[in-house]
């Protein structure tokens, strides 16, 4: 008998009957032989209403007292889940990050997974209990509940699933998998049937919503295969496992566009060595992600430097640069939040030339401007105006023939 991780988002609960729906799934799984383990996020858009009444009472709300806010969505959806499932007559027992021991870092709203402690899971898994674990949060060392960040269910769950050796983690979205592209901006975007653990990280990392970064990196890691497929329809969705022969033959997989970065840029930083290295470390050390870097060529010894980072971290960022151009003795600092980040993704770029020329022909051809390039060996991301991403996507798509 193999253990079997579900998590459903919060499209997937969003109503008693909805929930009701979740819990025959679930059944149907344990009654094929299964130990059942389900992660569920919030119902619903409860977090968003929840952040939207914290930032009603105060401009800043504390991490610490968001994360005990945000944290009462999950603790009410394993709750319900838990009822509807034993009113099927299987058992079924809920439970908090706390209560199962998962240990995370103390960065509050965007904590990262430490350790999980499993023995309370597999002791109720052995009784023949269906495990009902509450996604997104954790527990510090100091017993302070924190959460995972936008997604963390996604992460709990596969997270779970390394921890447990589980046989496979089954993602339940609102979307049948992973497509080349948002179906929402291109009507012919094709489902993925296979991708490997590099290629969804870079995807999700670059702006597809379907999963949460950290959770590929787990399932990466730990070998974890996971099954990315709707809570709506039977049909298979996407695996997401190692690379093999056949899923590196293609050149691109994808194409993604995220409008949640922003663009600072430091002006007339004096160009000496360790000036970088200070920025960047300050920005960490106050736990902002930074993404996409470039450097002008320097001047009369002064140079500019851009970055970006995600809008939630705009303010933030721009304090801790702020600081910085007084210490350094720049010229100043501009920020831009009209910018989006648009990516190409395929393992067969390693082996193949001209996709870059290619893309930013393409991007030409639509007269569509780059402010920034970046690149690894199966990623080119480009920072384009925001008001002109929808067009990137879809010429982009076109291009390489992703279509169906």
């Amino acid at each position: 008998m193999g253990i079997v991780v579900q998590k459903y988002g919060g499209s997937s609960v969003v109503n008693a009957e909805r929930i009701k729906v979740v819990a025959k799934r679930v059944v149907k799984a344990k009654s094929e032989g299964n130990s059942v383990v389900v992660v569920v996020s919030a119902v619903g858009d409860s977090t968003d209403n929840l952040l939207k009444m914290a930032y009603e009472i105060t401009s800043s709300p504390p991490k610490r007292e968001l994360d005990m806010l945000l944290a009462t969505g999950e603790q009410m959806s394993v709750a319900l889940l838990a009822m509807a499932i034993e009113a099927l007559g299987y058992d079924a027992i809920s439970f908090t990050g706390l209560q199962v021991g998962i240990l995370t870092d103390a960065a509050h709203t965007k904590a990262k997974i430490i350790d999980i402690k499993s023995d309370r899971i597999l002791s109720e898994l052995k009784k023949g209990k269906i495990v009902i674990v509450a996604g997104f949060q954790g527990v510090t060392v100091d017993s302070d509940i924190t959460t995972l960040g936008r997604g963390g269910s996604d992460t709990t769950a596969v997270a779970l699933a390394a921890k447990l050796k589980a046989d496979i983690c089954e993602i339940y979205t609102d979307v049948e998998g992973v497509f080349t592209a948002d179906p929402r901006i291109v009507e012919n975007s094709r489902k993925i049937d296979e991708i490997s653990y590099d290629e969804m990280l870079e995807m999700a990392a670059t702006g597809a919503k379907v999963l949460q970064a950290r959770s590929v990196e787990f399932g990466r890691n730990y070998g974890v295969c996971i099954h990315v497929r709707s809570s709506f329809s039977e049909k298979p969705g996407t695996l997401i496992k190692e690379a093999d022969a056949i899923m590196e033959k293609a050149i691109i997989s994808g194409v993604t566009h995220d409008i949640n970065e922003a663009k600072i840029t430091i002006l007339g930083v004096p160009d000496r060595p360790g000036i970088a290295a200070k920025v960047f470390r300050n920005l960490a050390d106050a736990n902002v992600n930074v993404d996409l870097i470039i450097q002008n060529v320097s001047e009369k010894d002064y140079t500019d430097i851009s970055f970006t980072v995600e809008k939630d971290d705009l303010t933030k960022a721009k304090s801790v640069v702020d600081k910085m151009v007084s210490e350094l003795g720049a010229r100043g600092s501009v920020r831009d939040e009209r910018i989006a980040k648009i990516s190409l993704v395929g393992a067969g770029m390693r082996t193949h030339s001209g996709v870059a020329a290619d893309m930013f022909s393409a991007l030409a051809e639509n007269n569509i401007n780059i402010g920034m390039i970046s690149t690894s060996s199966i990623k080119i991301s480009c920072v384009i105006d925001e008001k002109d991403v929808n067009l990137a996507v879809r010429a982009l798509h076109e291009k390489f023939g992703l279509g169906k």
